[in-house]
């Protein structure tokens, strides 16, 4: 999160774009506040941070599980954020294909990861047409297809990492990295931002926070690689540029959903953070590019 330094705020709290001055001249984007219950946030992320650890401890399949559970959460989720714009995904087959997509992934390899998500799409869209044709049945087969690609398919690279050598070690790397990047754009955000970042997109984020991300990032992933991989210190440099870059464009990518759905978070199974799927957008997009690079590099 790249938030806006609460000095450089007005009314409203919740930090959404105002209207425009007495002269007619647009409104700067303000926020009077971090727009988050920060205790409440910071206990919540530290016990999912413990359970992904714990999950991690002495063997991975505890953590496919965790995964398992967790995007199957943030599909339930979009879901049913998707109904208000009057898309009924099949749910039912996309929770049977994440399963399927991660479990076989693990398992199996990249092989398994194409074949899963495509037998997922079949499922779903075969389910749909199974219960009435036409236009609307396209458009909800596309928004089920859409579902499997941006969450399970993107979140089996995660199991890929798994797979490897050391892989218990690289996951959590991976973990700590998306860490890093939310809480070096936070603390820089809050303490320093003063230029928007994506104003018409997420009015909280800012350039400053952008940097403080690539900061933390940057220092975790130097650490990271040579503490717990035996390598180079410059492929942590290039996590610690690359892990920012797809994380802020994953973020963003869920704030214009999220516009377009009218809705402030996925869902509110975690206090102080919304929904899973808000804790998961900027990992999906990043977990195929750390894969590749760590997979080449380390």
């Amino acid at each position: 999160m790249s938030e806006l330094h609460p000095s450089a705020a007005g009314d409203p709290s919740d930090g959404r774009t105002v209207g425009p001055e007495p002269d007619g001249t647009p409104a700067p984007v303000r926020t009077a506040r971090a727009g988050r219950n920060l205790p409440v946030a910071i206990a919540v992320g530290l016990g999912l941070l413990v359970a992904v650890a714990a999950s991690l401890a002495f063997r991975p399949e505890p953590f496919v599980a965790l995964a398992v559970l967790a995007v199957g959460a943030a599909v339930w989720e979009l879901g049913k954020a998707l109904q208000r714009r009057d898309l009924h995904v099949p749910v039912l087959p996309l929770l049977v294909g994440t399963a399927g997509i991660l479990v076989s992934s693990y398992y199996s390899g990249p092989e398994a990861l194409l074949v899963s998500f495509m037998l997922t799409v079949a499922g779903v869209v075969v389910w749909r047409v199974i219960d009435g044709s036409g236009t609307p049945a396209v458009r909800d087969a596309a928004a089920g297809t859409f579902a499997a690609a941006y969450l399970p398919f993107m979140a089996g690279f995660v199991m890929l990492l798994l797979a490897q050598d050391d892989g218990r070690v690289r996951v959590l790397l991976f973990i700590l990295l998306a860490v890093a990047n939310d809480v070096g754009g936070y603390v820089a955000g809050v303490l320093f931002g003063r230029h928007p970042l994506a104003p018409s997109v997420s009015p909280k984020k800012s350039w400053e926070g952008l940097a403080g991300s690539f900061v933390l990032a940057t220092a975790v992933g130097v650490v990271g690689v040579v503490v717990g991989l035996g390598a180079s210190p410059l492929l942590g440099v290039a996590l610690g540029i690359l892990t920012p870059l797809t994380a802020t464009v994953g973020d963003l990518a869920e704030s214009m959903i999220k516009r377009d759905l009218e809705l402030k978070d996925m869902g509110s199974l975690l206090p102080g953070h919304g929904g899973i799927l808000d804790r998961l957008d900027s990992m999906l997009l990043t977990a195929p590019f750390v894969y590749v690079l760590l997979t080449v590099a380390a």
